[in-house]
């Protein structure tokens, strides 16, 4: 069942990783748009900030759970590196159950209903001039909060269960 759950995480992070990288496929474009449409033909477009703000918020967000996946985060570890690996992955797997995973859970519950309102009020962006509605925003922010939630207890389990438990869903690039 752990292994399971462990697989169902890593998954679900890897396809989020993946609609990250194509975030940054679309800011890329839309930034050389505007480049484009600015400088050579005196035609800024009302969209580009919105898009630039709202790819880069969904790419980080989407890929945090990915990068934790990856054990890619930053990790300041001078004082852990001196404790025993059992005790050092104890210490983890508590910190990453008990305190992290119900804080970005909360956070992906605030979020959700964040998006919620957005979508049954139909708010849009009211500084920008092209005024888009935010509710898809909101709701990209929510899955990649619970997609990183849900990766903080898988990481979480692995470390109590001590040496890194690898799961057989992998996809070969």
């Amino acid at each position: 069942m752990k292994n399971l759950f462990l697989a169902i995480a890593d998954g679900i992070s890897l396809v989020l990783g993946y609609i990250a990288q194509a975030m940054v496929l679309i800011l890329i474009g839309s930034m050389l748009y505007e480049v484009v449409a600015r400088y050579a033909f005196g035609a800024p477009t009302e969209w580009a900030f919105d898009i630039a703000y709202m790819s880069t918020g969904v790419l980080f967000v989407l890929g945090a759970a990915q990068a934790l996946r990856e054990d890619a985060h930053v990790r300041i570890d001078f004082l852990a590196a001196k404790f025993p690996v059992r005790l050092r992955a104890g210490i983890d797997g508590v910190i990453y159950l008990f305190i992290l995973c119900p804080v970005f859970a909360k956070l992906a519950t605030i979020a959700g209903t964040r998006s919620w309102r957005a979508f049954v009020t139909a708010e849009v962006e009211h500084v920008s001039p092209w005024a888009p509605l935010m509710w898809p925003f909101y709701t990209a922010l929510t899955v990649g909060l619970a997609a990183l939630a849900l990766q903080i207890a898988a990481e979480g389990i692995r470390a109590l269960l001590g040496p890194r438990v690898e799961t057989t869903f992998k996809i070969e690039t």
